[in-house]
């Protein structure tokens, strides 16, 4: 009778175990798939403009924005709002567009910061104003005028 009882609560105790084991692998499973869609979510993406790299942190704000769309180029102003720090995103926009080929022609630093960007037939204004709450950020991307060098020699 005892060696039974010992075999119950064994089996109980097995069954237990068991039933954790499978609650805590389908709660890991649900983690790693949103951990998956956070982590897509954090990476920083290009937008309208296929060689301007922005945070993941700033969301679009649709009536401030105006793209402009031919065969050749894109072109217009791109505005987004987010809570980020305003030396961080002068640092972001810094690397990225020099990663993407961008040549930084000048900028300028108050309140609001100005980075000016050019290529061989494009010029990014970039202007970014630190609000109380949230940075607000405009993408100008423009041509150059036919046969203009601009500031690059």
């Amino acid at each position: 009778m005892m060696h039974r009882r010992k075999r119950q609560w064994r089996w109980l105790g097995l069954g237990i175990a068991a039933v954790f084991a499978l609650s805590a692998l389908g709660c890991a499973s649900v983690l790693s798939k949103r951990d998956k869609s956070s982590a897509q979510k954090d990476v920083p993406m290009y937008m309208d403009f296929g060689d301007v790299m922005i945070p993941k942190e700033l969301k679009t704000v649709k009536d401030q924005t105006f793209i402009y769309r031919t065969a050749g180029h894109t072109s217009g102003v791109l505005t987004l709002s987010g809570r980020v720090e305003m030396n961080s995103l002068i640092a972001f926009f810094e690397n990225n567009m020099t990663k993407d080929n961008w040549n930084k022609i000048g900028e300028f630093k108050s309140p609001r910061t100005v980075l000016l960007f050019q290529k061989e037939n494009r010029y990014c204004v970039i202007n970014i104003v630190e609000g109380t709450y949230e940075a607000r950020v405009e993408i100008w991307v423009m041509p150059t005028m036919v046969g203009e060098t601009g500031l690059l020699k």
